[in-house]
């Protein structure tokens, strides 16, 4: 993504087409993959990129100024929250209560994990699990205000994290010993 210097905010502002499409190109990409760590199908992630820049050039005078690729983030990401209440119908939150504890090395496996890889196994969690995750381990968000932006409960969010580790830890275990050693 280029720095947000080579694409003049003002221009933006001013609504220009080339500045509009200067921004796409350049972060598409990364907006994309950022919208696909929330839903399981690209349909879905391509619609909340298309409604993440709809938003960011319509509201593109409430920037602040500071950290534009930072404040861009946060309308993607409510854009896929948003895309969650539409579809709150299903059920994306499982109630039991997680019974294992990440091991050490599955937390060091983790932490060694290509994005690709990480995005790839973040892919095969359930709904609830991915979202919780997403917000809490990369966005940072802490429980009670994801609690807040889906509304669950705290404790939920705090499950949901739980389990999406465990359900991690699995996948990592499933991955072929020759893989992990690449890892």
């Amino acid at each position: 993504m280029k720095p947000i210097e080579d694409i003049q905010i003002e221009e933006l502002r001013a609504g220009k087409p080339k500045a509009q499409r200067l921004l796409y190109d350049n972060c598409h990409r990364k907006m994309y993959a950022l919208c696909l760590r929330y839903c399981n199908n690209r349909t879905d992630a391509e619609d909340i990129v298309i409604q993440g820049f709809t938003k960011i050039f319509n509201k593109i005078n409430d920037y602040n100024g500071t950290n534009f690729e930072g404040w861009m983030k946060r309308v993607f990401v409510n854009e896929a929250i948003n895309h969650f209440h539409k579809n709150k119908n299903q059920t994306w939150f499982h109630t039991e209560e997680p019974t294992e504890h990440l091991t050490t090395n599955t937390v060091d496996a983790l932490g060694e994990l290509s994005l690709q890889d990480l995005n790839l196994i973040l892919s095969q969690l359930p709904e609830g699990c991915k979202l919780v995750f997403n917000l809490y381990a990369i966005e940072g968000y802490q429980h009670q205000e994801i609690a807040t932006i889906l509304g669950v409960s705290e404790s939920t969010s705090k499950s949901q994290f739980a389990r999406a580790k465990i359900l991690l830890q699995r996948k990592l275990n499933q991955i072929e010993p020759w893989k992990k050693e690449a890892i």
